[in-house]
């Protein structure tokens, strides 16, 4: 017999989705960005910058391919709210596809030509790209949680600056050091000799920034926000969420001094997906939360900015057959690429 649910169950459900794809690229792409923008601060030599790169370089461009799956699986279940965040955000977003393209061009380009000068330029780009990329994923996340100027036809009209208010802001330096040091972490997995010995100091200061920002985060978020826990406080099973959180983030130093990075990864991991749950925790059922008057806000439900639940419907059987291939294949990748980078010809 098919799965058949309710309308607004089905919108639950493609909610919680997008939450898993989001979580998917958080933890998976965030380590990739994290190498990038550590790439110029821990390695010191050319050999050093190819096997940070070589690090990722199988598995990067799989990672996002959970972002892509995201913004489509936006699209198709819930369009007026992808239609209003892309039109809203059109030049942020169109800064971050740059900052993308520009990792992705650095790994290929920087070993075509035997030049230290070249190779220069294309590491700056890649760690500048990196950064980037990460700085306006927090940004966008920051305002999300603030509110949005929606009108009363749904449009967003926002211009960049708007977007650049200091909340936002320190939600992006806080992605930024989050994924530094994850990057770090996964890097003193994946290497061996100096380059992984130069790691260990990073991943203290990495964290001690992650740290710092995250507690500041957490103040401006109860202050600025009251909102943001409105749900927790209705369904206080959701409390254990964030008391997982602060043990995963408390669990990442001591495994570090307990010389068990994985473990740390682990937990690094672990504080990346509670983050993303805590979002969306925090914005259900909005999609879209209007500043000024929440009745503008661009919902899950029926009339808001659901699709047809016979769209909803068939898109999650496409899901039920989809997801299992991209886990499998995600799980193949990773095991095929496990263990120390070693380098060769077709390296970067």
């Amino acid at each position: 017999m098919p799965l058949v649910f309710d309308y607004d169950t089905i919108c639950v459900i493609w909610f919680i989705l997008l939450g898993v794809l989001l979580m998917g690229y958080a933890i998976l792409d965030g380590f990739d960005l994290g190498v990038g923008i550590m790439h110029l601060l821990i390695a010191r030599s050319d050999n050093d910058r190819r096997m940070m790169m070589n690090s990722i370089g199988p598995l990067w461009d799989g990672n996002e391919v959970w972002l892509v799956t995201f913004g489509g699986a936006l699209f198709a279940a819930f369009p007026p709210a992808y239609a209003s965040i892309f039109s809203g955000f059109y030049t942020a977003f169109m800064l971050l596809l740059f900052a993308l393209i520009l990792r992705a061009v650095s790994m290929e380009f920087r070993s075509k030509v035997e030049s230290d000068a070249w190779r220069k330029i294309w590491d700056l780009l890649f760690s500048l790209g990196s950064f980037l990329a990460t700085l306006l994923f927090g940004v966008a996340v920051g305002n999300a949680m603030l509110g949005l100027p929606i009108q009363a036809n749904q449009e967003l009209n926002i211009g960049v600056l708007h977007l650049l208010r200091p909340y936002p802001i320190l939600v992006g330096l806080l992605a930024v050091s989050m994924f530094a040091m994850h990057g770090t972490i996964y890097t003193y997995l994946r290497t061996t000799g100096d380059l992984q010995q130069r790691c260990v100091p990073w991943m203290w200061r990495t964290y001690g920034l992650f740290l710092i920002l995250f507690l500041l985060v957490t103040i401006a978020t109860l202050v600025y926000i009251p909102r943001s826990t409105h749900n927790i406080h209705q369904y206080p099973i959701l409390w254990i969420v964030p008391v997982l959180n602060i043990l995963a983030i408390a669990n990442i130093p001591r495994m570090i001094h307990k010389h068990r990075p994985g473990w740390a990864f682990i937990s690094s991991t672990c504080a990346i997906a509670a983050f993303v749950f805590l979002l969306m925790t925090a914005l259900f059922p909005n999609l879209v939360t209007a500043a000024g008057d929440p009745t503008r806000s661009i919902t899950i439900w029926p009339g808001s900015a659901a699709s047809s639940i016979k769209t909803l419907h068939i898109m999650f059987l496409i899901a039920l057959l989809g997801m299992p291939c991209v886990l499998a294949y995600t799980a193949v990748i990773y095991w095929t690429f496990r263990g120390k980078v070693e380098l060769s010809d077709h390296s970067y």
